[in-house]
């Protein structure tokens, strides 16, 4: 049934959209899990949140004038342009889309996170957030864990590279162990040194 059920999704170009959108909620699993849970901070005000980067916005096609005027631009400054036609390059601007503000809508903005020198090697990148806008305004619920970066990048490693068969003990003690997740830093020319496990695991888990 799951399989015939995903088959006539894939036909309509919906299976991937609906995997892609349920991935965006993939960190609420952090609250049934060893991690401390993330208390969520709301915004209320004018539109001040990025979901991520940006503010609330949407993607629509230029209008016929905006292709026009684009396409005259064009052949105003490109000497190559001629070469091409007012035509051909009408309709490829015809087809372009730009962003505007979004006055109406929701967004739902998952975990961003990156890998850098190695597949293991995660680089948080911004927090998750659900947004609603109404013309000026928005109310926006932000997911900001202590200690943010080192947080969602022992996550990522006990979410994805500790072996799912081993107990939750077991598998914290793979990840700290292959993840340590130890900072140094120097106070008054003394070494200390940090382990941000202690600082995100639940005190059930804190490994004294």
């Amino acid at each position: 049934m799951q399989d015939k059920m995903k088959e006539i999704l894939i036909k309509l170009g919906l299976y991937y959209k609906i995997k892609f959108f349920i991935k965006r909620f993939d960190f609420i699993k952090t609250y049934n899990s060893p991690f401390k849970p993330i208390i969520p901070k709301i915004y209320i005000g004018k539109i001040a949140v990025g979901v991520p980067y940006f503010f609330p916005r949407k993607l629509v096609r230029l209008t016929e004038q905006e292709a026009i005027d684009a396409t005259l631009n064009e052949l105003k400054n490109n000497p190559n342009a001629e070469k091409i036609g007012f035509e051909k390059l009408y309709y490829d601007y015809s087809r372009r889309g730009k962003f505007i503000d979004k006055k109406i809508g929701f967004d739902f903005v998952g975990l961003g996170w990156k890998t850098k020198w190695k597949d293991t090697d995660y680089r948080h990148e911004w927090n998750p957030v659900w947004s609603f806008v109404l013309i000026k305004w928005q109310v926006a619920i932000k997911f900001t864990p202590i200690e943010d970066s080192h947080y969602w990048e022992c996550w990522l490693y006990y979410t994805r590279n500790t072996d799912k068969t081993k107990s939750t003990k077991e598998r914290l003690i793979q990840a700290r162990k292959e993840f340590p997740c130890v900072w140094i830093r120097y106070n008054n020319g003394e070494e200390e040194r940090i382990c941000f496990w202690d600082a995100i695991l639940k005190h059930k888990w804190y490994d004294k």
